[in-house]
C-alpha cells in the first residue's frame, strides 16, 4: 500500500520506523534522518507542498521517496525534502525489500502533477536515478572525497601524510600553543554541543565576511534550524562538535555527524585572524582522530576537492545533480537551462583564475553591499 504524508502531524508519526530505512541505505544520509527533515520542513517549507510517499508491508514501513514540490516560474518543480541542506538523498528501503517498492514510489512522483524533478546530491547509485532510466538527466557535480579509517586514526595518518606533512602540522599546533592554552574540546551531548553551536554560528559568520557563502548556516533562520535540528539530532547520539580553544576562546569548530560507523562532516570554519597558523586544518585532524577513537571507520567529506581532503582522501565517490521527468516545453526547458548553468559553472570553477577572481577579487564589492543592505535596513 502506497500513502502519501503532507503534513507535518502525519510526518512525526513515522519517526519510529524511519531512522530504520536511513540506516539500511547503502551510503546512509544524515540528511535524510527524520528529525532532520522535520525541522527542515518547519524552517524551510514554506510555500512548498510536502510529497512523501511511504509504502507499507503487513503494516509495516517498507519504503519512503521523500519529496517536496515547489512552485518555481509557474511550475511544480520536485526536490528531496531537505533541499540543498540535503546530500545522498535517494528512495528509503527497508531491508530486504526489493526493487518493485522502489518503482512503485517513484510511480508516484510521475502522478504528482511535477513538471520537472531536480535532485541535488544524488550517489553513484542513486535508485532513483536507476528507476527513471534515461527520463533523468544526471551530471556529476561534487567531487566528495573518501577516507577510510579502519586501520587507526595513527596508522593512517602516518600512512596518507610525508614526515614533511606531519612535521608542518605540528609546527603549526605547536605555533598556536605558543600564543596561549590551547585545548581541544569533544562535544557529544546536548549539554555540550548547543554552547558549542553558538559559538560555531560566530566562527562561521567571521571566517565568511565579505564572501560568498551559500550555505546559510549562520543566517537567521540557518541558526534557528540549526539550533532545532542539533536537539532532534542529539537525541540519536548523532551530532558531534570538536572545538578548538586558544585561552579558552573557540578559534575553530568542525562539526560532523555519526552514523552506521561514519564520519559526515557538516560545517567547519576558523577565525580568520589566526589564518597563518592553519587552526582549521589543525582542528580537522582533531575531528577526525575524534571520529576514530570512538570507532567510526570512514569519513565522508562530502565537498570539493581542496587540497587537505585530496591529501587524506582514500578516493572521490562524486554526487551527482538530476534534472528530469520533464513534462511539456516550459518543463524541459527549465530542465535544460540548469543543464546547461551547472555544466558553465563546473567550467568555470576549473579555471583557478576565474576562481580565484570570484573568490576573492570581488570580495570588497560583496562587502560594500552588505553593509549598504544593513544601512537600509528598519
Amino acid at each position: 500500500m502506497i500513502e502519501t504524508i503532507s503534513t507535518s502531524e502525519d510526518f512525526e508519526a513515522l519517526a519510529p520506523e524511519w531512522d530504520g530505512l536511513v540506516g539500511a541505505m547503502p551510503r546512509p544520509s544524515p540528511f535524510l534522518l527524520h528529525g532532520w527533515l522535520a525541522e527542515w520542513w518547519r524552517h524551510y517549507g514554506e510555500g512548498t507542498e510536502m510529497q512523501v510517499f511511504v509504502a507499507r508491508r503487513d503494516g509495516r514501513l517498507a519504503g519512503a521517496l521523500p519529496l517536496v514540490v515547489r512552485g518555481r516560474t509557474g511550475l511544480r518543480v520536485a526536490t528531496f525534502m531537505g533541499g540543498r541542506q540535503s546530500v545522498l538523498p535517494d528512495v528509503l528501503l527497508a531491508p530486504g525489500a526489493g526493487g518493485d517498492v522502489s518503482a512503485e514510489l517513484v510511480r508516484q512522483l510521475e502522478a504528482a502533477r511535477v513538471d520537472v524533478a531536480d535532485f541535488h546530491g544524488l550517489p553513484s547509485d542513486s535508485r532513483i536515478a536507476a528507476a527513471l532510466g534515461p527520463r533523468l538527466e544526471v551530471l556529476q557535480r561534487i567531487e566528495a572525497p573518501v577516507l577510510d579509517l579502519a586501520g587507526g586514526w595513527d596508522a593512517v595518518y602516518r600512512a596518507k601524510t610525508s614526515s614533511k606533512k606531519r612535521n608542518l602540522h605540528r609546527r603549526r599546533r605547536r605555533q598556536l600553543a605558543e600564543t596561549g592554552e590551547l585545548e581541544v574540546v569533544r562535544a557529544r551531548t546536548y549539554d555540550a554541543l548547543a554552547p558549542a553551536l553558538e559559538e560555531a554560528f560566530t566562527l562561521h559568520a567571521a571566517r565568511w565576511e565579505g564572501r560568498p557563502d551559500g550555505s546559510g548556516f549562520a543566517s537567521a533562520t540557518g541558526v534557528r534550524f540549526n539550533r532545532a535540528a542539533l536537539r532532534r539530532l542529539a537525541e540519536i547520539d548523532a551530532a558531534r562538535i570538536v572545538t578548538l580553544r586558544l585561552d579558552g576562546r573557540a578559534i575553530a569548530f568542525h562539526y560532523f555527524f555519526a552514523l552506521e560507523r561514519r564520519m559526515y562532516v557538516y560545517r567547519l570554519a576558523f577565525d580568520p585572524e589566526l589564518a597563518r597558523f592553519s587552526p582549521g586544518l589543525v582542528n580537522t585532524l582533531d575531528a577526525i582522530e575524534a571520529a576514530a577513537d570512538e570507532g567510526l571507520e570512514r569519513v565522508e567529506f562530502l565537498g570539493g576537492d581542496e587540497r587537505y581532503k585530496v591529501e587524506l582522501a582514500d578516493r572521490f565517490e562524486p554526487l551527482y545533480h538530476g534534472f528530469g521527468v520533464a513534462s511539456g516545453v516550459r518543463g524541459r526547458a527549465y530542465a535544460a537551462a540548469h543543464i546547461n548553468a551547472i555544466r558553465v559553472r563546473m567550467r568555470l570553477k576549473r579555471s583557478p583564475r576565474l576562481s580565484r577572481l570570484y573568490f576573492d577579487g570581488a570580495a570588497p564589492v560583496r562587502r560594500l553591499v552588505r553593509r549598504s543592505r544593513g544601512a537600509l535596513a528598519p
